[in-house]
């Protein structure tokens, strides 16, 4: 297992975005406010037509460009095109190589892989992120919902910590598409022999399930997302080690 990670400060949830703003989810904007504001980042990558992983949380491009159709369906020369919808500062979607030099190492990075459509595209991602962060100088962490793509970043040589993101897995317009068995799976970890994962990053709803707890009580590290409210970060308090948040500015240290 790799050392722990250090959530020693909230981690602003896509970067600190406030649409009503300008500032929009995982953007340059949105990370260089988290900076300035003391917070650790989480943010999403996704892949473009191209095979270039690029900043970006939704599948489909509709919600933050107004444009139709799959990020995957789009190469890197269009998806740097788009101006993300509401933008004060007409924020576009980031290569991976070019948020990387925007941070600089300078807080932690709690880096989610999105679920790819295949297991060549599960390869791509994983390969081209890891040669991303060769090199990179700073605290950074990968995470995935996929445990294959936990799996493939360990296979390429991952030294910093990977985890798995989980909760409860009973979100039918989440999870439609898998099967009750995978359910079961994902939802009580019973990948750890073969994904070896090194934190947890679980739904505040769903903290209480019996093998998070566990792994907690093993001293594994356990962020809890996405804390919307004081009230949302009070109610975790004990149950988890540092919260993913959006929507209010809590303390950043």
């Amino acid at each position: 297992m790799c050392a722990k990670p250090n959530f020693d400060r909230p981690i602003a949830h896509r970067g600190l975005h406030d649409r009503g703003r300008g500032i929009i989810e995982n953007t340059a904007s949105a990370f260089a406010a988290a900076i300035e504001g003391g917070y650790a980042i989480e943010c999403d990558v996704q892949l473009s037509r191209d095979g270039i992983p690029m900043i970006f949380h939704d599948d489909d491009l509709d919600r933050l460009t107004g444009v139709a159709g799959p990020v995957g369906a789009r190469s890197m020369a269009e998806l740097s095109t788009y101006t993300l919808l509401d933008s004060a500062a007409g924020d576009t979607p980031q290569r991976f190589d070019q948020f990387l030099a925007q941070i600089n190492g300078r807080v932690l990075l709690q880096i989610e892989l999105k679920q790819q459509p295949n297991q060549a595209a599960t390869e791509v991602l994983a390969q081209t992120v890891m040669d991303g962060l060769k090199g990179y100088r700073g605290p950074v962490t990968l995470e995935s919902f996929d445990p294959k793509l936990i799996i493939e970043v360990k296979k390429r040589g991952a030294t910093m910590p990977v985890g798995i993101v989980t909760y409860a897995y009973d979100e039918p317009e989440w999870d439609q598409h898998l099967s009750d068995a995978t359910k079961f799976m994902l939802r009580h970890l019973l990948h750890w022999p073969v994904s070896r994962f090194d934190f947890i990053s679980c739904r505040d709803k769903s903290l209480e399930l019996p093998a998070v707890k566990l792994f907690r009580s093993f001293g594994m590290p356990v962020t809890a997302w996405t804390i919307k409210s004081p009230a949302a970060a009070l109610a975790v308090l004990g149950r988890a080690d540092q919260i993913v948040f959006e929507g209010f500015d809590p303390p950043s240290a």
